[in-house]
């Protein structure tokens, strides 16, 4: 198995050192997308997504992101993250999670890289165990045993784990047996049509049957339909993210008083 490699030595950075972008040769923000629990007609959790502060989209600012300061911008996203995330209201909303994408290969050690991430909790009043960090399936992860371990101590601080983008590109069974999250996104590929296509539902139904062996709950990503949400529904999938609830609030709350 290929050894994660990173360019750049390692240096831990406090929660004051990623608020300060002087190190980073650009600047950014987030948008908020909520993801329902159709049981409560509330949001379980708000996903922050970067975007460009002049409107760029996630895919233009991670263009920007080079070897020289990926470490120093998974730091400072979820710094900022958190921050705006609490500045908005969010801290106060009974039960409702943060979810925060992160890069595997730029975190170096478990256990350091975190620190950033707690004291933003501490400093700007948010429950950390309402902190949610998904892997997301844009970075291929090479060394498994290192997510693995970056889960544990995860979940030892507390945190929620979550794989992002489930039966898409490199998210697939195999990162499942490695480690179990507390949270499992299932792609929108997944989804798209589900009501009309009996092999999205066989599959998605094999899905939640593992899950739900395993204690994992489940989110079902993109919907656009209503056809698609009442079908994941009478499935038994009540989180759910999409189009059809809400688009991301650019540095806002959609939907943070309730109501699908």
């Amino acid at each position: 198995m290929k050894p994660t490699v990173f360019a750049q030595p390692f240096e831990p950075l406090g929660c004051a050192a990623c608020r300060n972008k002087t190190q980073l040769p650009f600047d950014f923000t987030m948008a908020y997308q909520p993801i329902m629990d159709l049981q409560t007609g509330r949001p379980f959790a708000y996903e922050a997504l970067v975007r460009g502060v002049d409107g760029q989209s996630a895919a233009t600012v991670l263009s920007w992101v080079d070897e020289s300061h990926r470490y120093r911008f998974d730091q400072a996203c979820r710094v900022k993250a958190i921050e705006l995330a609490s500045r908005l209201g969010l801290a106060a909303l009974p039960g409702c999670r943060l979810s925060i994408n992160f890069l595997p290969n730029a975190v170096y050690r478990a256990e350091t890289c975190i620190r950033a991430t707690m004291e933003a909790a501490k400093e700007f009043a948010f429950p950390h165990d309402r902190i949610m960090f998904e892997v997301t399936e844009g970075e291929q992860v090479t060394n498994g045993a290192h997510l693995k371990s970056i889960f544990n101590e995860y979940r030892r601080q507390g945190l929620i784990t979550a794989i992002d983008d489930f039966g898409a590109g490199y998210a697939g069974l195999n990162m499942l047996v490695q480690f179990q999250p507390h949270v499992l996104k299932i792609d929108m590929e997944l989804i798209r049509n589900i009501d009309q296509d009996p092999v999205r539902q066989a599959i998605v139904a094999g899905i939640a049957l593992v899950c739900d062996r395993l204690g994992i709950d489940i989110v079902a990503e993109g919907i656009e339909t209503t056809q698609e949400s009442e079908h994941l529904r009478s499935a038994g999938i009540h989180y759910q993210q999409g189009y059809l609830f809400a688009k991301p609030g650019w540095e806002t709350l959609p939907l943070a008083s309730g109501g699908a």
